[in-house]
Order: structure tokens, then sequence, then C-alpha cells
């Protein structure tokens, strides 16, 4: 029976985070603060380690985890249903925490300022995506809405819906944004 308890106090998740702050933590310690318990067989460390094993080759970061269907997770031993809710909730909130504090405070410019609005966002879905930016005069957001999901492939769209936002609104200026992860880019 493995146990967080076996390791020495200073190199246990939580007490490492208040000794040295977070920026200390592995990605697998981090994630066993999330998963919080253990089982019988596994420390909450394991089966946050098994979780990144699942990335492995993919790279050292955790965006493979907003790929993760929770029952890819829960085929982890220790790893249930509401675990499993847990780490999809906290990689959608660090998705939104990398969108900046105020659409209505971006003004754009240039493509590439379109394309840095949505990479982050749109480079790890596994889905055609289609959204409209909406602007005033001045060029500055104003609304961005999700106007169709479709396939790895395609997308139906709704002429009607992409038209029908701005002139309720009264913008005058829209930008159309898609996604292609068939090619893993965006235009």
């Amino acid at each position: 029976m493995s146990s967080i308890k076996n390791i020495p106090m200073q190199e246990r998740p939580y007490e490492k985070l208040l000794m040295h702050g977070e920026k200390s933590l592995t990605n697998s310690e981090l994630l066993s603060i999330i998963i919080k318990t253990g089982t019988k067989e596994s420390s909450a460390l394991e089966i946050a380690q098994k979780v990144m094993n699942l990335g492995a080759g993919k790279s050292d970061s955790l965006k493979f985890l907003q790929n993760l269907s929770v029952k890819e997770l829960t085929n982890i031993d220790g790893i249930g249903k509401v675990k499993a809710i847990e780490l999809k909730a906290v990689g959608e909130i660090a998705k939104r925490m990398s969108k900046p504090l105020s659409e209505n405070e971006i003004c754009i410019k240039t493509k590439d300022d379109i394309a840095n609005l949505f990479m982050e966002e749109l480079q790890n879905e596994k889905n055609e995506v289609l959204k409209i930016v909406l602007l005033n005069n001045k060029n500055i957001v104003k609304k961005i809405l999700n106007i169709a999901v479709g396939s790895e492939e395609n997308i139906s769209i709704n002429i009607k819906l992409i038209l029908s936002e701005p002139v309720k609104m009264q913008l005058p200026r829209m930008i159309i944004v898609h996604n292609h992860p068939s090619r893993k880019s965006y235009s």
C-alpha cells in the first residue's frame, strides 16, 4: 500500500507548496493536489503520474489534459467520475485564465492580433469551430460568439446565425474565425 505519508514531510506536495511556493512543484505534484486522495494501491501522487503518462512524449506541458475525455480519465485506477470532472474543470479554468481580462479592451489592427487572440484556445481543439468577432468602428472587440462546432473535418454553418448578431448589436465590423483540427491550423 502506497501513501503520501510514506514521503518525507518536506517532499509532500501540500507541504512543498507551502514551504517553497507552487512554482517548485512538478506537474505530477500539482495534479496530485487536485486529485487529493489515493486508493489502497496508489497515492494521489502515483495516480497523478499515471495521468501524466497519458501525455508522455507530447511535451512537458499539461495541455494534453484539455484533450482527454472524462472516459479516458476514469480509465485510470483511482480516478472516478468526480475526479475526472474536477480535472476537466481545472483545464477549462486554465484555458479561460489565458484569455485577456476584458474583451472590450482588445483592438484588432492586424491578422496577427486575431491569431494571437484565438491560437491558445483553438490549437488543441479536436473539432472544427466557427466563431465570429464583432467589432466597433475603431476595431475594438465588442463580442465573441461561438457560432458552430463541427466534426474533425467539417462544419455546417447557418449564414443567418452569422449575420443576425452584428445586425442586432448594430456593430459594423465582423471577423470570422475558423480552425482546421485535421491540419492543426486555423483560418
